[in-house]
């Protein structure tokens, strides 16, 4: 009998057979487990570990998942077409590294202060994700590191993202409408035709960024955007001037 408890350690096992509504396993370390077809509903796995874990067309809604390390896991079903759905979920500090998050649906869940380090999230979508905390009256901090990671055709159409990092990471036919990333560190991302009308990019830093079919006209804002010297040419091409070297 599988015993699930805060703290406990499970190795190698397939628990696609339980029920995981309202389980506590904060602090808990899972290492080479699967998981298919679970709903985490209101699950705890604060300050968990999971190691090359399998979540196989699962659902996290209401779960507690702040401060949680996932390594090398994988959200992705076994035909590579759905991934995991992360409903009304606290990832606050949440810290996936070398996952597969492909097609996976951030929608309604707090990602304050969350890190993806060299991550897949091809397709992935955040739907009124909120990468922002409230600290007294009036003050609100934004944090979140995508940091290395693939989001070719990700939706994060309105995301408010300004001052966080998605240093170079694949934004390539991304979705970027009225996306709030100024001050953002874009520096070495493809933004290859990545849609960016009604965003919002002052100050935020794309040097040595790939700009290919980059429309400077359709930004909101970007003022005080930073590019390096050998991106001008695109970007004025892009704006229908023609640029000589003479």
């Amino acid at each position: 009998m599988t015993i699930f408890e805060p703290g406990g350690r499970l190795r190698d096992l397939d628990l696609s057979g339980h029920d995981f509504t309202d389980v506590d396993l904060a602090g808990a370390t899972l290492s080479g487990c699967v998981m298919r077809g679970v709903h985490f509903t209101g699950s705890c796995l604060q300050d968990a570990r999971l190691t090359e874990c399998r979540f196989i067309r699962c659902r996290f809604a209401n779960a507690d998942l702040r401060d949680a390390l996932f390594d090398a896991c994988s959200f992705l079903d076994d035909e590579g077409h759905a991934g995991a759905q992360f409903a009304f979920a606290r990832l606050e500090q949440a810290r996936f590294v070398r996952c597969d998050l492909s097609f996976a649906k951030f929608d309604r869940s707090a990602l304050f202060g969350i890190e993806f380090d060299a991550c897949n999230l091809r397709g992935a979508a955040f739907h009124k994700a909120d990468f922002s905390r409230i600290f007294g009256r009036k003050q609100v901090m934004t944090a979140a590191t995508l940091r290395g990671c693939n989001l070719e055709y990700a939706d994060l159409n309105g995301v408010r993202m300004p001052g966080c990092d998605l240093s170079g990471s694949i934004l390539r036919e991304a979705v970027l409408f009225d996306a709030d990333l100024e001050g953002a560190d874009l520096r070495g991302c493809d933004l290859v035709h990545a849609p960016v009308a009604g965003a919002k990019l002052a100050r935020a830093d794309l040097r040595g960024a790939d700009l290919a079919g980059f429309d400077l006209k359709t930004p909101a804002s970007i003022e005080g955007m930073m590019v390096s010297a050998d991106q001008q040419s695109a970007l004025l091409a892009a704006m229908g001037l023609e640029v000589s070297i003479e």
